[in-house]
């Protein structure tokens, strides 16, 4: 039998106060991506056929992240069963199984939602698949209720427990997966009698088991089910998240000399045999292949860097840089939007920036693109095997030719010539014995302002 299809409902309709912050609550990054973002990857993996986002009101910019996915808007907000109902119609004719998740549950992963899903077929039906942990303190959590057989009996919410509920150490994560057969005749059911006076997505726990039907569960980690409600917990993620991308990268065969001190991007892709030593940061949309090395320091954003390339130590890659195999940019060498043939190289103190730089080419100690006018920017070429002496100014839009060498201290303003010589400076002029006289001058000076002042 084919598999029935699959829908998700995310939660994200809260308002996140406890932020702090004028960001949505979900659209703070973890590891550079939205926590609701590492939500929808997580439940991208099992390919549901719907998805649909459930907001409050006001929250415009959390729909335009989540598009081209529906959007459903819980207003005013009554409660987690309360926000799943307003789902309904963007499900509408659905039949299959609905995975229930929450925008500020950004650890949760892939395999354990599979679990969690495959729990309503196996071993045998359910109505509703709840995902447990056990916390090292169970706080406030709502606590799962087993019945003698080892199934779930009731998710009964911290305010409303009793002394031997609250001892118990099973605790709801609140991701669910529920038949959805079944999802909306219990929901319809649920009432608010409660200590919040809501409605309680848990209650259909209860619900379903007075029906007759079967409620099963699975169990995660308590990192996996981390929920962010402040910026500590935000802090708190970001720190689990970079601990596991560390270890992913690690097992895959990068070497990290201080793993604890690098930190990653969600998107960050690193090949084996890459080294990356302490202190390295590593933004959005990097890649790196085998054999590179990242020293101490560098801070890369937004770039590609070949085979056997070498970066820093304090080195600043920003979005457009691209290094061909075995290129090197050296320490306080700062490239935006430049390419770097094969082996060539800027060892010491550059600005390369809307440049494209041919294989082999050196670029000297103090080098700058001036690509920006104060309106517009403009590129310069440089070609293979060029020599560009230390200090040289290069006013874009320039072009210097293959093999050409540029002079020490040059203001480059025209282009320079296949093979060529370039020389753009003032000549240079000795005047013998000038500091000698200058020196005496200022010392004579000196002597008679002090004689005046004692008279």
């Amino acid at each position: 039998m084919a598999p029935c299809p699959l829908a998700a409902v995310i939660l994200g309709a809260g308002k996140g106060t406890r932020m702090k912050s004028p960001v949505p609550k979900v659209l703070h990054p973890i590891a550079h991506r939205p926590m609701i973002g590492h939500v929808l990857d997580a439940v991208g993996g099992l390919s549901p056929a719907r998805e649909v986002v459930v907001l409050s009101a006001g929250q415009e910019a959390v729909a335009e992240f989540v598009a081209p996915r529906p959007v459903a808007i819980q207003d005013p907000p009554l409660g987690t069963g309360h926000a799943v109902l307003a789902a309904r119609p963007a499900l509408e004719g659905f039949a299959g199984d609905v995975l229930i998740l929450y925008a500020d549950t950004p650890l949760i992963g892939g395999e354990t939602l599979g679990r969690l899903r495959a729990a309503l077929h196996q071993p045998a039906e359910a109505a509703v698949a709840v995902l447990a942990f056990r916390p090292a303190d169970a706080a406030q959590y709502g606590r799962v209720v087993l019945d003698p057989e080892g199934g779930i009996s009731a998710i009964v919410e911290y305010r409303d427990a009793d002394a031997p509920t609250r001892a118990i150490g099973l605790c709801n994560a609140g991701l669910m997966a529920v038949s959805g057969a079944v999802l909306w005749t219990l929901l319809e059911r649920v009432g608010n009698a409660n200590a919040k006076g809501e409605y309680y997505l848990t209650d259909i726990v209860g619900l379903a088991r007075k029906a007759g039907y079967r409620v099963a569960w699975v169990e995660a980690a308590p990192e996996e089910v981390m929920g962010v409600n402040s910026q500590a917990e935000l802090a708190q993620a970001e720190a689990a998240l970079q601990w596991r991308l560390r270890r992913r990268w690690l097992d895959a065969g990068v070497t990290m000399t201080a793993p604890e001190t690098v930190w990653l991007s969600a998107d960050t892709r690193l090949a084996p045999g890459v080294v990356i030593e302490p202190s390295v940061i590593i933004g959005p949309g990097v890649t790196v292949e085998e054999g590179a090395v990242l020293h101490a320091f560098s801070h890369i954003v937004g770039a590609a860097i070949g085979k056997g390339a070498s970066i820093g130590p304090f080195a600043r890659l920003r979005p457009g840089a691209w290094l061909g195999e075995g290129a090197r940019i050296g320490n306080f060498v700062e490239a935006k939007n430049a390419r770097l043939g094969a082996g060539a190289k800027a060892n010491h103190l550059t600005y390369l920036g809307d440049a494209e730089i041919g294989a082999g080419a050196n670029i000297g100690a103090g080098t700058i693109t001036c690509n920006y006018d104060g309106f517009d920017k403009a590129s310069t070429e440089i070609g293979e095997g060029a020599f560009i002496g230390s200090n040289t100014a290069l006013v874009a839009p320039v072009r210097v030719g293959a093999g050409a060498i540029v002079g020490a201290g040059s203001v480059i303003t025209e282009d320079v010539p296949e093979d060529a010589l370039a020389l753009a400076r003032g000549r240079q002029e000795a005047r013998p014995g000038w500091g000698k006289a200058f020196r005496e001058r200022k010392r004579k000076g000196k002597a008679q302002r002090k004689s005046k002042g004692k008279a």
